[in-house]
């Protein structure tokens, strides 16, 4: 790589995606796509950045010199206002920060400042399916990786985990860690969920709030994240867990709000897949499970299924720990926050799932205190974070940090 006072290198990929994008009736110059997600990774040998965009488009690519920067430009698209003026710091020695925002009504640009003398070479490249732009970046010297970084890892040693409340299951005695977790948003689309008496709707709520919560998960964990809708789009209650078989997730947490005939009842509880002779509980599950597809005919293969779920016990445990940090953390900041415990329940959202897999029922949307909350970003805030010190505190109790 050469460097001048200004010299600057442009890789202009226009040609390709334009035919692409003729292909898949893109042409149109009104048409806009939505950036939804901008992730990163740091190797011992490179730094991956990804920007997530959701339909195929156009851009360029560009290293400046004075001041040190790369930075992506995508046509045609806009920003998710989660991602508006997003700054991620990195802190290595090559790479300092990444930085996202809206640059034209139609252009968004993602600048990442760098030390170009550090830096051996890049490589920029695209991947359909969702579509999204990839850019690798390859240090000089991997030593030059953070000093503190190499500390940590030396410093790191392997804890056996713990034991969960009913013992040390296979998942403990074998060691077993989480690398990636699937976030459900529940409802979507057609399925509003519980509908408050100001006008806030459970599917807009939850999405908001698993939004915030893959935010914390990325920026402060090695975790990979995945959401079962990105957007606001309809998905049969059946099929969140088999996106999380398909992406071959460790943990799955499907986030929703509560509602009860009693408008003064109140609290927060955590489910995880059993059978249930708790009216309350099976209320909750016969109006979670009203927009299931799934015929009666099917009730010998769904109670086979519930018989044979061999993730009970860490399914449990997961529950607990985030049940009990989410009381907590909202206990914190608000008043006559109610813990309504941790409890099973036969969820079509739960049922097939190949991992520890739990339904958060994060506050009744029909108590008007709660509903009130609910409303505003630092109460949705609190709660994303309460289900982010559950997952770690799971995540350590397997020793795995």
């Amino acid at each position: 790589m050469k460097h001048g006072r200004i010299q600057w290198k442009v890789t202009v990929l226009s040609v390709l995606l334009v035919q692409i994008s003729i292909l898949a009736g893109l042409s149109s110059a009104e048409s806009y796509t939505e950036i939804y997600d901008l992730r990163h990774w740091t190797h011992p040998t490179y730094t991956r950045i990804v920007i997530d965009i959701g339909e195929v488009r156009e851009y360029e690519y560009h290293e400046l010199s004075s001041p040190d920067r790369i930075y992506v430009d995508v046509f045609q698209a806009r920003l998710n206002p989660i991602l508006e003026e997003r700054v991620n710091q990195i802190g290595h020695e090559y790479l300092d920060q990444i930085r996202i925002a809206q640059r034209t009504p139609s252009t968004v640009r993602v600048v990442i400042d760098v030390k170009m003398s550090l830096i051996k070479r890049t490589h920029v490249f695209h991947l359909p399916d969702p579509f999204r732009i990839v850019i690798d970046i390859y240090p000089v010297d991997p030593i030059l990786n953070s000093t503190k970084e190499k500390n940590e890892e030396k410093e790191a040693s392997p804890k056996p985990a713990v034991p969960a409340q009913d013992g040390y299951s296979l998942v403990r005695q074998l060691g077993l860690g989480i690398q990636r977790i699937v976030i459900d948003p529940g409802h979507g689309g057609k399925d509003p969920g519980c509908i408050g008496s100001n006008g806030l709707l459970e599917k807009d709520i939850v999405l908001d709030v698993c939004h915030r919560l893959k935010k914390l998960m990325t920026s402060n964990s090695d975790v990979e994240v995945i959401l079962t809708r990105e957007t606001d789009i309809f998905l049969p209650p059946e099929n969140r867990t088999v996106v999380a078989n398909q992406k071959k997730a460790d943990l799955f947490i499907s986030v929703h709000v509560n509602s009860h005939p009693d408008k003064k009842h109140s609290g927060i509880e955590t489910f995880f897949l059993n059978f249930s002779q708790d009216p309350s509980v099976n209320r909750i599950a016969a109006r979670e499970n009203a927009t299931s597809t799934k015929s009666i005919s099917m009730m010998k293969d769904i109670l086979e299924k519930l018989a044979k779920n061999s993730k009970i016990v860490e399914s449990k445990e997961l529950a607990t720990l985030i049940q009990n940090k989410l009381a907590e953390k909202l206990a914190k900041k608000y008043s006559r926050v109610r813990n309504l415990g941790v409890k099973g329940g036969p969820f079509w959202v739960l049922i097939g799932g190949e991992m520890p897999s739990v339904l958060v029922e994060i506050s009744h949307l029909s108590n008007s205190l709660e509903g009130g909350r609910l409303k505003t970003p630092q109460y949705r805030q609190e709660i994303a974070q309460g289900i982010y010190e559950g997952i770690i505190a799971y995540k350590q109790s397997l020793g795995k940090g």
